[in-house]
């Protein structure tokens, strides 16, 4: 069984993450260019079953006026981005790459998601799938 660890900037809230990704991805989605400043985000979809928080706890933010919004999952001293739930994803944790304490375990993304929100400043990747939402999920 593959496990991730990571944490937080300031190191308050670490986490586990056990299990084989589900997706890894690329996503160019318009909430997750307020969160990184304005450039697409790493992240790896993993089951929620085997992630925990092993140190300190999150804050969750989730907007009010989105229909089916995800919650988005920070650290409550520094700020750091660590994970997304999204209803529309049930059993799936959606971690930031960058929070990993070993970044390079994530091997690099497999897809794009939500290029539909892409500016034109972003460079879209021409080796991996492309998907302008997210990809289908098998039924």
């Amino acid at each position: 069984m593959t496990v991730f660890e990571g944490r937080c900037y300031c190191g308050a809230v670490r986490y586990r993450a056990e299990g084989e990704p589900m997706m890894k991805a690329e996503c160019f989605c318009r909430e997750c260019q307020f969160i990184t400043g304005g450039a697409s985000v790493l992240v790896m979809g993993m089951p929620a079953a085997g992630y925990e928080v092993t140190q300190g706890a999150v804050k969750g933010f989730t907007r009010q006026d989105l229909a089916n919004a995800v919650t988005r999952e920070f650290c409550p001293d520094c700020g750091t981005h660590l994970s997304t739930r999204a209803p529309a994803l049930p059993g799936v944790v959606i971690v930031k790459v960058g929070s990993l304490d070993d970044p390079k375990a994530f091997g690099g993304p497999e897809c794009a998601i939500f290029t539909c929100d892409a500016q034109p400043y972003h460079r879209l990747p021409t080796d991996i799938p492309v998907f302008s939402k997210g990809p289908e999920r098998p039924a």
